[in-house]
């Protein structure tokens, strides 16, 4: 009876061990299995992180690349605005100083195309001094300072000089400067030119010289005033 108790117990002990053992083997696979399903979900999320991060320095090496572009491009478009500004400059510089002188030029041309076409005027003025000296004739004389008038405003004529109409005209202060009034017997006269002390010209259509006038006042009869 003792032996069959001992077997038993023996038997009991046996399983119990054979238990424990498979239960411990289980365990360890579980905890493996676990560790395998751990170490496999956690490659994924490595992943995305390492794509997650190399699209992060892709991204910051873009946006350096665009911004480098874009000061390349604006440093490019600022030295291509600063040429052309230099040649505008320059060829403005030019420009103005071939004008300058070409009005130079112009000016001294038309000087010296008056000067030369003048000179026959003091030659005919040589002549009547030469003249004057050598006749007694006043006739003569008259002839030849009567020519040598319109041989000068003639001259003047072709140059664009003319002269403003102003005896007997109604008074333009845009024409004429008043230097003094008279009276004068007609209502009529009043506010015209009555006489010319100095004469004006036109250039072309410009007024070179105003003419100094005298200009007519009239006063009623019967009236008192004085006029200036």
């Amino acid at each position: 009876g003792k032996k069959f108790v001992s077997l038993q117990l023996l038997n009991r002990s046996f399983e119990m061990t054979k238990r424990n053992r498979k239960e411990t083997v289980e365990k360890e696979k579980n905890q493996s299995e676990e560790l395998n399903q751990i170490k496999n979900e956690g490659e994924p999320i490595s992943g995305v992180q390492d794509e997650q991060l190399e699209s992060s320095t892709n991204i910051d090496e873009s946006i350096t690349s665009s911004e480098d572009s874009s000061i390349k491009a604006v440093e490019a478009k600022l030295a291509e605005m600063n040429d052309k500004y230099l040649r505008l400059s320059a060829e403005f510089d030019n420009y103005r100083k071939r004008t300058i002188r070409e009005k130079a030029d112009l000016i001294k041309s038309a000087g010296e195309d008056i000067l030369f076409n003048i000179l026959p005027v003091l030659d005919n003025f040589e002549r009547a001094l030469s003249a004057i000296k050598s006749t007694s004739d006043p006739e003569a004389i008259k002839e030849g300072v009567v020519l040598i008038h319109g041989k000068f405003k003639e001259f003047l004529s072709q140059r664009g000089i003319k002269e403003i109409e102003t005896l007997n005209m109604p008074f333009d202060p845009d024409l004429h400067d008043a230097i003094t009034k008279i009276p004068v017997i007609s209502k009529d006269q009043q506010g015209t030119v009555m006489d010319v002390v100095e004469k004006g010209y036109y250039l072309n259509d410009k007024i070179i010289r105003h003419s100094k006038v005298v200009v007519g006042e009239y006063t009623e009869p019967g009236t008192s005033g004085e006029t200036s």
